[in-house]
């Protein structure tokens, strides 16, 4: 049996409700995929245990609660054709669930990975596994933002961004459970503060 093209890899919470769904719409990609659903006790142990677990060419990083379109996949794979040594990512785009303020943060999201180079893991994540082992693994040590910091890594070791292009969905439950300020206000201030020794280190490196 050949191995398959991507390998899909999917960190879990035990009490993640929202898995079956996802699992059931890659299902018909068996052919072409194979699956890794980890829980490793954090969200960094178990990228990098599906990493490691991986046969496929093209890693993907999936949210358990991310929701595909019928041609996600067709667009993963156009953009690794088209930028096979990139980091690529989806752009940002809310479920059904989202109401009010929440199309905010997908614009916000998509402005900031575009115009700042900072995509999140919630918009699909996927390189080359070469890739992966040339600037990975995963930060297990860091209190939160993994996938954030997985992408300073990566411009960091001089590899580029690809935006896909195409949107790939995520629930807006964690807004409604928390409320849609207080979990801005939280999300701005932990990236930022990531971000900014991040960016630093980069500048040094291209000595700026």
């Amino acid at each position: 049996m050949s191995d398959p093209v991507i390998s899909v890899i999917i960190p879990v919470r035990p009490d993640e409700a929202a898995l079956p769904a996802l699992l059931s719409q890659l299902e018909g990609h068996r052919a072409i995929c194979d699956i890794h659903v980890m829980g490793e006790g954090s969200r960094a142990k178990s990228l990098n245990a599906g990493a490691k677990k991986a046969r496929g060419t093209l890693l993907w990083f999936l949210h358990a609660d991310s929701v595909l379109t019928d041609d996600s996949i067709d667009h993963l794979l156009a953009g690794f054709a088209k930028s096979p040594k990139s980091l690529l990512y989806f752009d940002l785009a809310f479920a059904r669930d989202a109401v009010g303020l929440v199309k905010l943060n997908q614009w916000g999201a998509n402005l900031r990975s575009r115009l700042l180079g900072v995509p999140f893991g919630d918009q699909g994540l996927a390189c080359h596994r070469d890739i992966f082992k040339a600037v990975g693994p995963y930060d297990e040590h860091c209190a939160y933002g993994e996938d954030h910091l997985f992408v300073w890594q990566a411009r960091q070791g001089g590899v580029k961004l690809f935006p896909i292009g195409a949107p790939l969905l995520t629930s807006a439950r964690t807004y409604r459970q928390t409320g849609w300020l207080k979990l801005t206000i939280l999300y701005q201030y932990r990236w930022i503060r990531q971000a900014l020794p991040e960016a630093w280190k980069l500048m040094r490196r291209r000595g700026l």
